[in-house]
């Protein structure tokens, strides 16, 4: 089954971008329109996310294959594919596993590391709310609170609800298969071979996913990585810092891309 995806621009070599955890196509809205001005750039939803099928199989391996196969079906050799948080994991493993389908990896705000469990007050959430009897989603926000007091993650998660067709609201996410695999998700890569291609890694200036110590780690399995830092950004580079992020992409793009 080929993921839900949105093709934007319809010239220049192509830029596959990969969103990260109860994320979807739609958070990279902003970006893919930019860089579509002179790139062919394909956005898409993770299985178990957003309006792609739902898999008990939530793991990377499977995720790669979903990726394969979208290129395939686009007729895409050698694209620039770009990885944030969760995407930029399923990246490296697939750059890793096909490094003769890519012209270049970028890496957004992640590490090949294991990282400790920051999400489950998230699935509690969605255990927890009956969003079926949920009138609006303002009474949807509010409900979440608890789990999630930042306003902006709320905001992102609530992302994920949809209107039921009998009233009400549903959850577009397979939350059960997300949290099964999440262990893997947030666990150390298992790299074996790397991928010796061109690769950039993206943080966050105010985030700790990628910190200066993860670097001989990180070139241990991507010699040819640089490492970038977006002024004022946090883990969400993209939509705190667009301006900066866009153009230090883009500079990697042109340098990488193959038309």
């Amino acid at each position: 089954m080929l993921p839900n995806y949105r093709i934007y621009g319809d010239s220049g070599p192509s830029v596959y971008i990969l969103h990260g955890i109860f994320g979807m196509l739609d958070n990279w809205h902003y970006a893919a329109g930019i860089l579509s001005q002179h790139y062919r750039v394909i956005t898409f939803d993770a299985r178990n996310h957003g309006r792609s099928f739902h898999h008990e199989d939530a793991g990377f391996d499977a995720m790669c294959e979903d990726l394969l196969g979208l290129m395939n079906h686009l007729s895409d050799d050698s694209p620039i594919v770009v990885g944030h948080s969760m995407g930029g994991k399923t990246a490296m493993t697939f750059a890793e596993r096909y490094p003769d389908r890519i012209s270049g990896l970028i890496v957004v705000d992640i590490a090949p590391k294991a990282y400790p469990a920051g999400h489950g007050e998230y699935f509690k959430a969605f255990h927890d709310i009956d969003f079926a009897c949920v009138q609006s989603r303002k009474e949807a926000e509010t409900l979440f609170e608890p789990y999630a007091p930042d306003a902006g993650v709320r905001q992102f998660l609530l992302k994920n609800l949809e209107p039921r067709p009998g009233g009400g609201y549903q959850l577009k996410i397979n939350a059960a298969a997300l949290e099964k695999y999440y262990p893997e998700l947030i666990g150390d890569l298992h790299l074996s071979r790397g991928y010796a291609g061109p690769t950039l890694f993206v943080r966050g200036e105010k985030s700790g996913y990628i910190k200066d110590t993860d670097m001989p780690h990180i070139l241990n399995f991507f010699p040819n990585a640089a490492l970038q830092t977006i002024a004022g950004a946090g883990h969400w580079v993209h939509a705190d810092n667009p301006s900066d992020f866009i153009t230090c992409i883009s500079d990697f793009i042109v340098a990488h891309s193959q038309s």
